[in-house]
Protein backbone atom coordinates (compact mmCIF):
# COMPACT_ATOMS: atom_id res chain seq x y z
CA UNK A 1 0.00 0.00 0.00
CA UNK A 2 2.96 2.32 0.33
CA UNK A 3 2.04 3.57 -3.79
CA UNK A 4 -0.90 5.07 -2.32
CA UNK A 5 1.72 7.15 0.56
CA UNK A 6 -0.42 6.87 3.04
CA UNK A 7 0.57 8.18 6.67
CA UNK A 8 0.58 4.46 7.95
CA UNK A 9 0.53 2.02 4.83
CA UNK A 10 0.53 -0.80 7.44
CA UNK A 11 -2.94 -0.17 8.31
CA UNK A 12 -4.07 -2.05 5.27
CA UNK A 13 -3.52 -4.90 3.54
CA UNK A 14 -4.33 -6.36 0.06
CA UNK A 15 -6.36 -9.24 -0.59
CA UNK A 16 -3.07 -10.89 -1.88
CA UNK A 17 -1.57 -10.85 1.42
CA UNK A 18 -4.60 -11.93 3.22
CA UNK A 19 -4.46 -15.23 0.52
CA UNK A 20 -0.97 -15.36 1.68
CA UNK A 21 -1.52 -15.35 5.57
CA UNK A 22 -4.46 -17.64 6.15
CA UNK A 23 -2.56 -20.00 8.27
CA UNK A 24 -0.88 -17.55 9.80
CA UNK A 25 -1.14 -17.72 13.70
CA UNK A 26 -0.46 -14.40 14.81
CA UNK A 27 -3.73 -13.44 12.16
CA UNK A 28 -7.43 -13.26 12.70
CA UNK A 29 -9.72 -12.59 10.22
CA UNK A 30 -13.15 -10.64 11.28
CA UNK A 31 -16.07 -10.67 8.99
CA UNK A 32 -18.07 -7.51 10.18
CA UNK A 33 -21.32 -6.52 7.17
CA UNK A 34 -24.45 -5.00 6.90
CA UNK A 35 -25.89 -7.81 5.82
CA UNK A 36 -25.47 -9.97 8.75
CA UNK A 37 -26.62 -13.06 6.78
CA UNK A 38 -24.41 -12.94 4.05
CA UNK A 39 -21.51 -14.60 6.01
CA UNK A 40 -23.12 -17.65 6.13
CA UNK A 41 -23.34 -17.35 2.29
CA UNK A 42 -19.61 -17.91 1.84
CA UNK A 43 -16.57 -16.29 3.68
CA UNK A 44 -12.71 -15.97 3.68
CA UNK A 45 -11.46 -19.45 5.00
CA UNK A 46 -10.85 -19.04 9.00
CA UNK A 47 -12.65 -15.51 9.13
CA UNK A 48 -15.28 -15.02 12.43
CA UNK A 49 -18.00 -13.16 12.09
CA UNK A 50 -18.78 -10.56 14.41
CA UNK A 51 -22.09 -8.65 14.37
CA UNK A 52 -21.67 -4.28 15.48
CA UNK A 53 -25.25 -4.68 17.09
CA UNK A 54 -25.44 -8.29 18.79
CA UNK A 55 -21.81 -8.87 19.55
CA UNK A 56 -20.23 -5.28 20.32
CA UNK A 57 -23.49 -3.07 21.44
CA UNK A 58 -24.67 -3.71 24.90
CA UNK A 59 -28.15 -5.51 24.62
CA UNK A 60 -29.83 -2.73 27.59
CA UNK A 61 -27.91 0.10 27.53
CA UNK A 62 -27.64 2.29 24.57
CA UNK A 63 -23.30 1.85 24.91
CA UNK A 64 -20.80 -0.66 24.09
CA UNK A 65 -19.93 -4.04 25.95
CA UNK A 66 -17.97 -3.42 28.95
CA UNK A 67 -14.17 -3.98 28.49
CA UNK A 68 -14.86 -7.71 30.04
CA UNK A 69 -17.17 -8.70 27.70
CA UNK A 70 -14.72 -7.69 24.78
CA UNK A 71 -12.04 -9.64 26.07
CA UNK A 72 -14.58 -12.67 26.07
CA UNK A 73 -15.40 -11.85 22.71
CA UNK A 74 -12.13 -12.22 22.05
CA UNK A 75 -10.61 -15.10 23.75
CA UNK A 76 -13.73 -17.45 22.44
CA UNK A 77 -12.53 -16.05 18.72
CA UNK A 78 -9.18 -17.28 19.67
CA UNK A 79 -7.87 -13.65 19.93
CA UNK A 80 -4.97 -12.51 22.01
CA UNK A 81 -3.90 -8.96 23.05
CA UNK A 82 -1.15 -9.75 20.66
CA UNK A 83 -3.11 -11.05 17.59
CA UNK A 84 -3.41 -8.98 14.69
CA UNK A 85 -6.46 -8.49 13.69
CA UNK A 86 -7.73 -8.34 9.85
CA UNK A 87 -11.09 -6.63 9.43
CA UNK A 88 -13.27 -6.84 6.07
CA UNK A 89 -16.74 -6.94 5.01
CA UNK A 90 -19.42 -5.65 2.75
CA UNK A 91 -20.19 -2.28 1.55
CA UNK A 92 -16.63 -1.01 0.58
CA UNK A 93 -15.55 -2.07 4.66
CA UNK A 94 -17.86 0.50 5.77
CA UNK A 95 -18.78 -1.93 8.78
CA UNK A 96 -15.32 -3.20 9.00
CA UNK A 97 -14.14 0.10 9.42
CA UNK A 98 -16.59 0.12 13.06
CA UNK A 99 -15.94 -3.02 13.96
CA UNK A 100 -11.99 -2.01 13.91
CA UNK A 101 -13.08 1.39 15.66
CA UNK A 102 -15.11 -0.21 18.52
CA UNK A 103 -11.83 -2.97 18.91
CA UNK A 104 -9.74 0.65 19.15
CA UNK A 105 -11.97 1.78 22.15
CA UNK A 106 -10.80 -1.63 23.62
CA UNK A 107 -6.98 -0.39 23.14
CA UNK A 108 -7.01 -3.70 20.68
CA UNK A 109 -4.23 -1.60 18.67
CA UNK A 110 -2.66 -4.36 16.17
CA UNK A 111 -5.88 -4.03 13.46
CA UNK A 112 -5.46 -3.41 9.91
CA UNK A 113 -8.39 -3.49 7.01
CA UNK A 114 -8.29 -5.42 3.56
CA UNK A 115 -8.45 -3.01 1.03
CA UNK A 116 -11.84 -3.71 -1.42
CA UNK A 117 -13.08 -5.44 1.16
CA UNK A 118 -15.47 -8.91 0.62
CA UNK A 119 -16.57 -7.26 -2.60
CA UNK A 120 -12.94 -7.06 -3.99
CA UNK A 121 -12.39 -10.51 -2.36
CA UNK A 122 -15.08 -12.24 -4.84
CA UNK A 123 -14.54 -9.92 -7.53
CA UNK A 124 -11.65 -11.88 -7.82
CA UNK A 125 -12.63 -14.85 -7.77
CA UNK A 126 -10.85 -15.95 -4.59
CA UNK A 127 -12.38 -19.03 -2.23
CA UNK A 128 -15.06 -18.50 -0.14
CA UNK A 129 -16.19 -21.37 2.33
CA UNK A 130 -19.04 -21.85 4.36
CA UNK A 131 -17.00 -23.77 7.40
CA UNK A 132 -17.60 -22.03 10.67
CA UNK A 133 -13.90 -21.78 11.79
CA UNK A 134 -13.82 -22.97 15.98
CA UNK A 135 -10.90 -21.88 17.40
CA UNK A 136 -8.80 -22.54 20.93
CA UNK A 137 -9.91 -20.17 23.75
CA UNK A 138 -7.10 -17.69 24.13
CA UNK A 139 -6.26 -15.75 26.83
CA UNK A 140 -6.88 -12.15 26.54
CA UNK A 141 -6.48 -9.40 29.41
CA UNK A 142 -8.80 -7.08 29.57
CA UNK A 143 -7.94 -3.26 29.50
CA UNK A 144 -8.84 -1.24 32.49
CA UNK A 145 -11.05 0.99 30.80
CA UNK A 146 -12.32 1.85 27.15
CA UNK A 147 -10.09 4.40 25.66
CA UNK A 148 -13.59 7.20 24.56
CA UNK A 149 -12.09 9.80 25.54
CA UNK A 150 -9.32 9.62 22.70
CA UNK A 151 -11.08 8.77 20.02
CA UNK A 152 -14.77 9.01 20.69
CA UNK A 153 -17.03 12.22 20.97
CA UNK A 154 -20.43 12.48 22.94
CA UNK A 155 -23.08 14.78 22.21
CA UNK A 156 -21.93 17.97 24.99
CA UNK A 157 -18.58 17.77 23.64
CA UNK A 158 -20.00 17.86 20.07
CA UNK A 159 -22.20 20.88 20.76
CA UNK A 160 -19.20 22.41 22.46
CA UNK A 161 -17.17 21.79 19.16
CA UNK A 162 -19.65 23.61 17.38
CA UNK A 163 -19.99 26.18 19.37
CA UNK A 164 -16.49 26.72 18.98
CA UNK A 165 -16.46 26.49 14.96
CA UNK A 166 -13.78 23.45 15.05
CA UNK A 167 -13.79 21.35 12.88
CA UNK A 168 -17.16 19.11 12.07
CA UNK A 169 -17.67 16.42 9.09
CA UNK A 170 -21.38 15.46 8.22
CA UNK A 171 -20.20 11.84 6.76
CA UNK A 172 -24.06 11.24 5.59
CA UNK A 173 -25.39 11.54 1.82
CA UNK A 174 -25.85 15.32 0.75
CA UNK A 175 -30.42 14.88 0.94
CA UNK A 176 -29.79 14.13 4.85
CA UNK A 177 -27.17 16.94 5.51
CA UNK A 178 -29.66 19.16 3.62
CA UNK A 179 -32.44 17.86 5.99
CA UNK A 180 -34.46 16.69 2.88
CA UNK A 181 -34.53 13.25 4.47
CA UNK A 182 -33.75 11.83 7.84
CA UNK A 183 -32.48 8.71 6.25
CA UNK A 184 -30.01 6.95 3.89
CA UNK A 185 -31.88 6.62 0.56
CA UNK A 186 -33.43 3.07 0.22
CA UNK A 187 -33.04 2.67 3.66
CA UNK A 188 -35.46 2.83 6.66
CA UNK A 189 -36.91 5.58 8.72
CA UNK A 190 -34.96 4.96 12.18
CA UNK A 191 -37.50 7.52 14.49
CA UNK A 192 -35.80 11.00 14.32
CA UNK A 193 -37.92 13.46 14.27
CA UNK A 194 -35.69 16.58 12.73
CA UNK A 195 -33.23 16.49 9.63
CA UNK A 196 -30.41 18.87 9.24
CA UNK A 197 -27.15 18.92 9.95
CA UNK A 198 -25.08 19.92 12.96
CA UNK A 199 -24.50 23.63 12.44
CA UNK A 200 -20.68 24.51 11.17
CA UNK A 201 -20.71 20.49 9.73
CA UNK A 202 -18.96 20.05 6.30
CA UNK A 203 -20.64 17.83 3.90
CA UNK A 204 -18.28 14.76 3.34
CA UNK A 205 -20.18 11.73 2.41
CA UNK A 206 -18.09 8.76 3.41
CA UNK A 207 -18.19 7.20 -0.05
CA UNK A 208 -16.02 9.86 -1.73
CA UNK A 209 -13.05 8.47 -0.11
CA UNK A 210 -13.44 4.88 -2.27
CA UNK A 211 -12.89 3.72 -5.91
CA UNK A 212 -15.79 1.91 -7.80
CA UNK A 213 -13.41 -1.09 -6.79
CA UNK A 214 -14.06 -0.30 -3.10
CA UNK A 215 -10.69 0.02 -2.37
CA UNK A 216 -9.50 3.26 -0.81
CA UNK A 217 -8.60 6.38 -2.95
CA UNK A 218 -4.84 7.65 -2.75
CA UNK A 219 -3.81 9.81 -0.56
CA UNK A 220 -3.37 12.93 -2.81
CA UNK A 221 -6.82 12.23 -3.46
CA UNK A 222 -8.29 12.26 -0.22
CA UNK A 223 -6.46 15.50 0.58
CA UNK A 224 -8.04 16.86 -2.05
CA UNK A 225 -11.18 15.90 -0.70
CA UNK A 226 -11.07 16.48 2.69
CA UNK A 227 -8.35 19.60 2.95
CA UNK A 228 -9.19 21.32 -0.05
CA UNK A 229 -12.77 21.01 -0.88
CA UNK A 230 -13.82 20.39 2.79
CA UNK A 231 -10.96 22.77 4.66
CA UNK A 232 -9.59 20.61 6.93
CA UNK A 233 -6.25 21.06 8.23
CA UNK A 234 -3.73 18.85 9.57
CA UNK A 235 -3.40 18.76 13.21
CA UNK A 236 -7.20 20.11 13.72
CA UNK A 237 -9.47 18.54 16.02
CA UNK A 238 -11.80 16.84 14.49
CA UNK A 239 -15.16 15.30 15.25
CA UNK A 240 -17.43 13.00 12.60
CA UNK A 241 -20.15 11.62 12.37
CA UNK A 242 -23.72 10.14 10.62
CA UNK A 243 -26.60 8.34 11.85
CA UNK A 244 -25.48 6.05 14.59
CA UNK A 245 -21.45 6.32 13.86
CA UNK A 246 -21.18 3.56 11.45
CA UNK A 247 -20.69 5.70 8.40
CA UNK A 248 -18.34 8.33 9.97
CA UNK A 249 -16.02 5.42 11.80
CA UNK A 250 -15.39 4.79 7.57
CA UNK A 251 -13.87 8.71 7.75
CA UNK A 252 -12.25 8.64 10.94
CA UNK A 253 -10.16 5.61 9.80
CA UNK A 254 -9.61 7.47 6.78
CA UNK A 255 -8.30 10.33 8.20
CA UNK A 256 -6.77 8.91 11.23
CA UNK A 257 -4.98 6.23 9.39
CA UNK A 258 -4.52 6.80 5.74
CA UNK A 259 -4.03 10.80 6.41
CA UNK A 260 -2.10 10.43 9.53
CA UNK A 261 -4.53 12.55 11.79
CA UNK A 262 -4.11 12.67 15.28
CA UNK A 263 -6.86 14.34 16.39
CA UNK A 264 -10.12 12.75 15.41
CA UNK A 265 -12.90 11.24 17.00
CA UNK A 266 -16.43 9.48 15.78
CA UNK A 267 -19.36 10.64 17.37
CA UNK A 268 -21.55 7.60 17.70
CA UNK A 269 -24.43 9.17 18.81
CA UNK A 270 -24.87 10.95 15.66
CA UNK A 271 -27.85 12.09 14.06
CA UNK A 272 -29.94 9.52 15.78
CA UNK A 273 -29.23 11.52 18.90
CA UNK A 274 -28.72 14.82 18.10
CA UNK A 275 -32.00 15.09 15.66
CA UNK A 276 -33.78 13.77 18.82
CA UNK A 277 -32.47 15.89 21.50
CA UNK A 278 -34.48 18.24 23.28
CA UNK A 279 -32.75 21.79 22.38
CA UNK A 280 -30.28 20.92 19.76
CA UNK A 281 -29.52 23.69 17.46
CA UNK A 282 -29.96 22.58 13.34
CA UNK A 283 -29.25 24.09 10.00
CA UNK A 284 -30.54 22.90 7.10
CA UNK A 285 -30.26 23.38 3.75
CA UNK A 286 -25.95 23.53 2.33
Amino acid sequence: MNDKNYAHPDALVSTEWVAEHLADPGVRLVESNEDILIYDTGHIQGAVHIDWRSDLQDQTVRDYISPAQFADLCARHGISNDTTVVFYGDKSNWWACYALWAFRLFGHTKVKIMDGGRDKWVAENRHLTRAVPHFVHAKYTAPAQRFDPEIRAFFDQTLAHSRDGKALIDVRSPGEFRGEVTHMPEYPQEGVLRGGHVPGAASVPWKMAVNADSTFKSASELRRIYEEEAGLKPGEDVIAYCRIGERSSHTWFVLTYLLGYKNVRNYDGSWTEWGNRVGAPIEKGG
